[in-house]
C-alpha cells in the first residue's frame, strides 16, 4: 500500500491545471458532477475536475475501482467546459478496471410479457479518491462517484420488410442498450455470403430465405439466441394478421434453424409464402420480426430449455414498442395469377375445338341423311 502511495504521490504533480485556472467552476463537489455514457462497447465516465481540485485532490488521486492499472486512470480533459476527468473500459468481466457484473431476472412485462424470464446485466462501480495526507487527521473529504449501467438482454428486431434489392439495416444507438450491436440480415445462399434481392415483382413462391440475426462489437460473454420469429402483414402487427415461424419449443414444420443460442449469430431458413388475405392482390407483401435474447454464455443452454421459456400460442396478439428496432427492405411474393392465365387459355381453346369438331359432325349428318333420302326416294320410283 505504501509502495501505491508513493507512486501516486509522484503522478499527482503531473496535474496541469491550477485552482485558480477554474475559475468559477471552483466550489464544493455536487451529485451532478459525474456523467455516464453507457455504451455498446464500453463505458465512458466524465468527472467535473474543478470540485475535485478545490476539495484537495486532482485526476490522478481518483481512483476507479482500487485499479492503478494504466488503462483505468483518468485523463484530463480540457477541451471542454468545464473541464473534465475522463475514463473508458470495455464491457468485458475479464478487463473492464474492476467493475462488478450483476445479472438479474424477471418475468416480462409488455412485448416480453409471454417470457417467465427476462434477464439484465447491470454493471456498476466507483471512482474513490485517495488521500496522500500523512498523520492522524486530515482535512480533505473522501470522494465518492458511483455509476451504474443497466444492460436489457432482450430485444425486439422488427420492422424487417422486404420488397427491393437489397436488406440493408437501419440502426439506432440507445444508451444502455445492446441493440445497436444487433442486425438482421437476408440471404438468397446457405452460405449467407449472397444478400437476398428482391425484385418488384416478387420472389417466387417456395423460394428459400435465409435469415440471419448477429451480434457485432459485442462482448464476447454473450450468444444470440432467438425466443420467437414471426411474420405480418404490416410493420406494426398490433392489428394485422401474424404468422409464427417459430416460437419457444416449436415451429413450423416448413422452418429449419440452422443455429441458433451457440454463438453471436442466429441463422434459420423458410421458404416464401403468401398470406390468403392478399390473394386479391398481385404481389403478397409482408415483414419479419424476430424477439432476440442475448444471454451469457453458460446460461444459453439453460434458456434453450422448453421449461425455462413459456410457450406462446399463435393465436396471441400483443403490443408492439418501437424501443428497439432494426429495419430492412420487405418481403413480396409473387401470387400464381400469372401461372393461372395459361390453364385457361388451354381450357378456351379447348371449348373452341370442341365446338368446331361438334359442327363438322352435324354437318355430316345432315349429308348422310341428305343422301338417304335421295336413294329411297329413287328406289321407290
Amino acid at each position: 500500500m505504501k509502495i501505491i502511495l508513493i507512486l501516486l504521490s509522484m503522478i499527482a504533480r503531473s496535474s496541469q491545471l491550477t485552482l485558480s485556472e477554474c475559475g468559477g467552476e471552483a466550489r464544493r463537489p455536487q451529485m451532478s458532477d459525474i456523467a455516464v455514457t453507457c455504451g455498446t462497447s464500453s463505458i465512458s465516465l466524465a468527472i467535473q475536475i474543478c470540485p475535485v481540485i478545490y476539495t484537495g485532490y486532482n485526476e490522478t488521486l481518483l481512483i476507479l475501482n482500487r485499479m492503478t492499472d494504466t488503462d483505468c486512470r483518468a485523463t484530463l480533459d480540457e477541451s471542454v467546459t468545464p473541464p473534465v476527468a475522463r475514463y473508458t473500459f470495455p464491457l468485458n468481466m475479464t478487463n473492464a478496471c474492476g467493475s462488478t457484473f450483476r445479472t438479474t431476472s424477471a418475468i416480462g412485462t409488455g412485448i416480453f410479457s409471454d417470457f417467465s424470464n427476462i434477464q439484465t446485466v447491470n454493471i456498476s462501480g466507483i471512482v474513490r479518491s485517495v488521500d496522500l495526507t500523512t498523520g492522524t487527521i486530515t482535512y480533505n473529504a473522501e470522494l465518492k462517484y458511483f455509476y451504474s449501467c443497466a444492460y436489457p438482454l432482450e430485444y425486439l428486431v422488427n420492422n424487417t420488410q422486404i420488397d427491393v434489392s437489397s436488406s440493408s439495416i437501419a440502426v439506432k444507438d440507445n444508451n444502455g442498450s445492446f441493440i445497436s450491436t444487433l442486425s438482421l440480415e437476408l440471404f438468397s445462399d446457405d452460405t449467407f455470403t449472397r444478400p437476398m434481392e428482391i425484385p418488384d415483382i416478387g420472389i417466387e413462391l417456395r423460394t428459400n430465405v435465409y435469415v440471419e440475426v448477429k451480434a457485432t462489437n459485442l462482448t464476447g460473454q454473450y450468444h444470440v439466441l432467438l425466443d420467437r420469429c414471426y411474420a405480418s402483414i404490416s410493420p406494426h402487427p398490433t392489428n394485422s394478421s401474424f404468422f409464427n415461424l417459430f416460437v419457444p419449443c416449436s415451429k413450423d414444420q416448413f422452418t429449419t434453424m440452422m443455429e441458433n443460442g451457440d454463438s453471436q449469430k442466429a441463422r434459420f431458413l423458410f421458404p416464401a409464402f403468401r398470406f390468403i388475405e392478399q390473394q386479391n392482390e398481385t404481389v403478397s407483401t409482408y415483414y419479419l420480426h424476430c424477439i432476440t435474447r442475448l444471454c451469457e454464455i453458460s446460461t444459453c443452454s439453460i434458456f434453450k430449455q422448453c421449461n425455462k421459456r413459456r410457450k406462446r400460442s399463435s393465436q396471441d396478439t400483443f403490443g408492439i414498442t418501437e424501443t428497439y428496432t432494426l429495419s430492412s427492405p420487405e418481403i413480396i411474393t409473387q401470387t400464381e395469377g400469372k401461372s393461372n392465365e395459361e390453364p385457361l387459355k388451354t381450357e378456351e381453346n379447348s371449348a373452341v375445338g370442341l365446338g368446331v369438331a361438334v359442327g363438322i359432325l352435324a354437318f355430316a349428318c345432315i349429308i348422310a341423311l341428305t343422301v338417304t333420302a335421295v336413294f329411297y326416294k329413287k328406289l321407290r320410283n
